[in-house]
């Protein structure tokens, strides 16, 4: 090879990379849904807002699998050392999953309620895909309501 020439063969050329950003809705009752790049299968869980509110979490009620829900019902309940609360699930369609986890460890949820501290797996139906998601919060709103809800206290 010349002198001052590179040899291009030998070069590593990266090719693009389709990425799917998921992004998590979220409701007035301090639940989230975040749906995969199909649109039909979701995570459901409980906001930073809300696991902060609770205090350290002592025992998670799951959903069972294989249940029927409706958007708004209530799927579970986590107990804390303040208080209790009900989950409702942010979407309709089928629960597929439960985080069983949380039964050993329900502290999991005030460390990561929006990661491993997950509630459940569920199988979205046709109408939470379409005008349920769309009456759902993105993050930026979201905080938003957060910050009004925290100027009324």
């Amino acid at each position: 090879m010349a002198k001052g020439y590179i040899d291009v063969s030998t070069l590593y050329v990266p090719q693009p990379v389709l990425v799917t950003v998921l992004e998590k809705k979220y409701t007035e009752n301090h639940e989230w849904v975040e749906l995969d790049s199909n649109q039909n299968d979701g995570t459901i869980g409980i906001s930073n807002y809300a696991a902060k509110a609770l205090g350290e979490v002592v025992y998670v009620e799951l959903p069972q699998a294989n249940t029927e829900v409706a958007a708004g019902d209530v799927i579970g309940s986590v107990e804390s050392t303040k208080s209790a609360s009900d989950i409702y699930s942010p979407v309709g369609g089928t629960i597929t999953e439960a985080n069983n986890a949380l039964e050993e460890k329900p502290g999991t949820i005030n460390k990561e309620p929006e990661g491993n501290g997950w509630i459940a797996k569920i199988t979205v139906d046709a109408q939470s895909q379409g005008e349920q998601l769309d009456n759902l919060m993105d993050a930026k709103k979201y905080e938003k309501f957060t910050e009004e809800a925290g100027d009324e206290h």
